[in-house]
C-alpha cells in the first residue's frame, strides 16, 4: 500500500488517466475527487463488498428453500395488507 500526504487542493494520479484530488478535509473526513474514463467502473468498496456477499448467499441457497420463503413472505404480506385494511391504515 502505498502512503501519501495530501493537502486540500492538491491531487496525485494513477496511471496517465486518473487523478484523485482532495477536495476538503475535515476532522473525521475527507471529501475527494476523481477524474477518470467514462468506461471506468468506480464505486466504494463496502458496496462491492455488500454486492459480493449478496450474490454469494444468493447462489447458495437452493431453490426449495427460496421457494419456501417466498411463499412465507407471500403469505405475510397478505396479512399485513388485511390488517390495514381492518384498520383503515
Amino acid at each position: 500500500m502505498l502512503v501519501m500526504r495530501r493537502r486540500a487542493g492538491e491531487s496525485f494520479l494513477i496511471g496517465g488517466e486518473i487523478e484523485i484530488e482532495i477536495l476538503e478535509v475535515g476532522s473525521t473526513r475527507v471529501k475527494i475527487g476523481i477524474v477518470a474514463p467514462a468506461n471506468l467502473a468506480i464505486s466504494r468498496k463496502e458496496v462491492a463488498l455488500t454486492r459480493s456477499e449478496n450474490v454469494t448467499a444468493a447462489r447458495s441457497s437452493a431453490p426449495e428453500v427460496i421457494s419456501w420463503l417466498s411463499r412465507g413472505l407471500g403469505r405475510q404480506l397478505s396479512k399485513d395488507n388485511r390488517q390495514s385494511i381492518d384498520t383503515g391504515k
